[in-house]
């Protein structure tokens, strides 16, 4: 069985009663239920390897917002954008150089609500290992790959506090060498991770 065929089965089966973040898990962003909130779509484009990697990039230190963070490419969902698919899709070429045809589309994940009012699809891609992928000046500062298995495994998911605005509030972090992982990116990564447990 290929691994958009594995990626793909994990998927679905994970669908079936599992909890998620953004329906009702601690650590899920303090949202007004009744806050308008922004469509946005991110590709998660894992690699084809014989030990799967996901392509993650660093945010420039320059952008007034997201500075320094690591995200997936993608952003809001344009109004002639046909669904997350082509955005999540759009983004990728435009933040990375990521050509759509070298994208197999596995599914959606678990929709999350970030606490800046953006409603994020994760679109799960697979694409082929060693493209020559290109970062936008301007967005990007580096792209890198992290091991599938590395970012599925709970012991990497380490829960932070801190007091935000005068509350309380917790996050996940996700640690690969001295990269730092957190935030809505994490928070997505654990929601796929309940759902691919059974992809090694």
């Amino acid at each position: 069985m290929s691994l958009a065929e594995r990626l793909r089965e994990a998927l679905e089966l994970g669908h079936r009663g599992t909890p998620t973040l953004l329906e009702g898990d601690p650590h899920d962003p303090l949202v007004d239920g009744d806050q308008l909130v922004t469509p946005a779509a991110v590709l998660v484009p894992i690699v084809d390897r014989p030990d799967p990697t996901v392509i993650l990039t660093l945010r420039p230190d320059t952008l007034r917002q997201h500075a320094g963070q690591v995200a997936f490419p993608g952003g809001r969902i344009d109004p002639e954008d046909h669904g997350p698919v082509e955005a999540a899709l759009r983004e990728a070429k435009e933040e990375i150089g990521l050509d759509p045809s070298m994208v197999k589309i596995v599914g959606i994940a678990d929709l999350y609500r970030t606490i800046t009012g953006y409603e994020v699809t994760p679109v799960i891609g697979v694409v082929p290992p060693d493209l020559a992928l290109t970062p936008q000046p301007g967005e990007v500062a580096a792209i890198f790959e992290v091991p599938l298995r590395h970012l599925m495994a709970p012991d990497h998911h380490v829960v932070r506090n801190v007091e935000w605005r005068g509350s309380p509030r917790s996050y996940y972090e996700i640690m690969w060498h001295d990269r730092r992982i957190w935030g809505a990116t994490a928070a997505m990564i654990v929601n796929l991770s309940r759902r691919l447990k059974c992809v090694s």
